[in-house]
């Protein structure tokens, strides 16, 4: 189509392939001297095809269209003439009727419905008088229907009744806007551009677009997930720097009271508050996938066994938990605590959908797909999968929302009953383990969540036993530590938890500051313990330096953004291990006593204390 006039468009129709019925307009082509070129047969079935009677027609025709007499074989008849300039000079004239009325009674019957187009003639107000069958698919109408556009249309951030007077009046700036239909089915996008008519009236025609917006909010979402995944790991460096000096320093203050002492139950408190604020801080790095994993194969039958008691904990008096497992049931390779933690997220989401009570249900089967499975936009590669379902007797949730329980922070909770981080966890850690999550529900009666985790082909391995946070290993003598840290707090706690052990230790607050007390070649420096994000030289950045005149130094980095970059700083960075933030003192002190027990080994010949010149102990 192109446009025609002041609110007004020409389209074009090839019928010639269709069995509908004709549905062209009289045209009359001029060439560019003005002579007459063409005469379609709409045009000669009206004026004939005498020259005369043309040229009479056309005469004195301006670019705009304006009313004129045609001699018909059935008498005169009173149409609109509409002029198009063409590209090469031509002028092509369409001989169209009157006005509404005119153009539904000689409209041919089922002319409407041959349109490809959704087409609606309506009032100002929204009242539809006339329309195809498209358009009425489009808006969910029923044939027959008497419709309000008004009351089909939503989403354009006023009322749609103002937008129609003013496309009416000419002052509409946009004659053209994408809106939602109010349809509970599904969810339908349409681009309703309009032209005004005689008498007032207006014409609309609706293009589907759900899916280009579709494609617009994958989009959209994808830069949402980053922009606020950047966001968590900002958020989680600084907080954990902050959860690195709070619980730091209070384990200091519990060395220094005992389980009698009045003050010893608020420091126990403090502790506790500051191990949940880090809980926290790895929701939104779980949500971002930009969380540490420690990932191990396990049967899945043993971790949802040893789970089970605290599942019933969790789901209260009112709800009934059952479990039932597949007998041939392949290895996983994930994150025990992680997964635990998917489970118990899905277990609360559907105790809190069965606020009456009811009964959950978590199944777990093998899975082997033959070829690709494509849902929710999701492509799931052909293979062997563990499968994890977790379904529920609850309200169900509307189609309108199942696109958006995975975002973050979007809860259909009161506020205060939720944080929206629940499932946007669950959807994180599932993704980052190389799975994926689906969900089927139905208001009403419930919802099922699946989730698909790809199968591990080794042997399930006995878990190494875990020592004690408090247990630290004694090393005869001591050893000298550089510390690097640019957060003071932090720097503090840990040279006085290192020196508690007996170790000397040296402090500088950048890469910059390290690499000058380095500069001192009779200093012997045996472990560095440094922060990888720092102002100036990062953490590898100086480490790779030093390490150049100092080889088999052993290397601690610590960190309160996520280990999702560390496997290539290790690969760089020879003898180097990597504790998270927020670390205890045990974790601390243990993680050093670790690397120079490496260092001390047999046969390490790199890594050898060296007991050279010592700096002066600073107490």
């Amino acid at each position: 189509f192109e446009r025609a006039g002041s609110g007004l468009f020409l389209w074009r129709f090839d019928s010639s392939a269709t069995d509908g019925p004709e549905i062209a307009l009289p045209m009359v082509r001029l060439d560019p001297a003005g002579r007459l070129s063409v005469i379609n047969a709409a045009a000669r079935a009206l004026v004939g095809q005498s020259h005369e009677a043309v040229a009479a027609l056309l005469a004195g025709a301006s670019d705009e269209t304006e009313e004129v007499v045609v001699e018909t074989p059935e008498g005169p008849s009173r149409r609109r003439l509409l002029q198009l300039r063409m590209a090469d000079g031509g002028r092509e004239f369409y001989i169209l009727p009157q006005g509404p009325a005119s153009r539904v009674a000689e409209a041919p019957e089922g002319f409407l419905d041959a349109l490809p187009v959704a087409l609606l003639q309506l009032d100002t107000d929204g009242t539809v008088r006339l329309s195809n069958a498209r358009a009425v698919r489009l808006l969910g109408g029923e044939p027959g229907e008497a419709l309000n556009l008004c009351d089909r249309l939503e989403g354009l951030g006023r009322p749609v009744s103002d937008w129609l007077a003013d496309a009416a009046q000419g002052r509409a700036p946009n004659t053209a806007e994408v809106l939602r239909v109010a349809r509970d089915d599904r969810e339908v996008f349409v681009q309703v551009a309009l032209a005004r008519m005689a008498e007032g009236a207006l014409v609309a025609v609706l293009h589907d677009v759900t899916e280009m917006k579709t494609l617009e909010a994958q989009f959209t979402q994808s830069q949402k997930m980053q922009a606020i995944g950047q966001l968590a790991g900002g958020v989680a460096h600084d907080f954990n720097n902050l959860l690195t000096a709070i619980s730091g320093h209070c384990d200091l203050l519990m060395l220094r009271h005992d389980a009698g002492d009045p003050d010893y139950g608020d420091l126990v408190q403090i502790h506790q508050n500051a191990n949940r604020a880090a809980s926290l801080v790895g929701q939104l790095l779980a949500f971002s996938r930009k969380q540490t994993l420690s990932p191990e194969v396990l049967d899945l039958r043993d971790t949802m066994g040893e789970l089970a008691h605290l599942l019933d904990r969790l789901v209260g008096e009112k709800v009934q938990l059952r479990m039932r497992h597949a007998e041939a049931l392949p290895p996983i390779r994930a994150d025990k605590r992680q997964l635990e933690q998917v489970v118990m997220n899905l277990v609360v989401n559907a105790r809190d959908a069965m606020p009456e009570g009811g009964e959950i249900r978590i199944e777990t089967e093998a899975v082997q797909l033959s070829t690709e499975l494509q849902r929710d936009r999701a492509v799931v590669p052909p293979g062997p999968y563990a499968m994890i379902r977790v379904r529920d007797e609850g309200q169900g949730i509307p189609p309108d929302r199942l696109s958006k329980i995975f975002e973050p922070f979007y809860t259909s909770k009161r506020p205060g009953e939720g944080t929206g981080l629940g499932l946007s966890t669950v959807y994180g850690i599932v993704k980052q383990t190389g799975g994926f999550v689906f969900v089927d529900s139905t208001v009403g009666q419930g919802s099922c969540f699946s989730v698909y985790l790809p199968t591990h082909s080794g042997k399930v391995g006995p878990v190494a036993p875990l020592q004690e946070s408090g247990a630290v290993e004694d090393m005869p003598g001591s050893a000298v530590v550089l510390l690097v840290e640019d957060e003071a707090p932090v720097r503090s706690f840990a040279a006085r938890a290192m020196r508690m052990r007996g170790h000397t230790v040296l402090e500088a607050e950048s890469g910059e500051e390290a690499l000058e007390k380095l500069a001192d070649p009779e200093l012997k420096v045996d472990v560095f313990v440094t922060d990888v994000v720092m102002p100036g030289l990062d953490g590898p950045g100086w480490v790779s330096k030093a390490l150049a005149a100092r080889p088999g130094t052993r290397v601690i980095f610590v960190s309160g953004y996520a280990e999702d970059s560390f496997g290539e700083i290790k690969a760089r960075i020879p003898n180097s291990v990597y504790l998270p933030k927020p670390f205890s003192l045990a974790d601390l002190t243990a993680t050093v006593q670790r690397q120079l027990r490496a260092a001390a080994e047999p046969g390490d010949t790199e890594g050898q204390l060296d007991k050279g010149k010592l700096p002066e102990q600073v107490p």
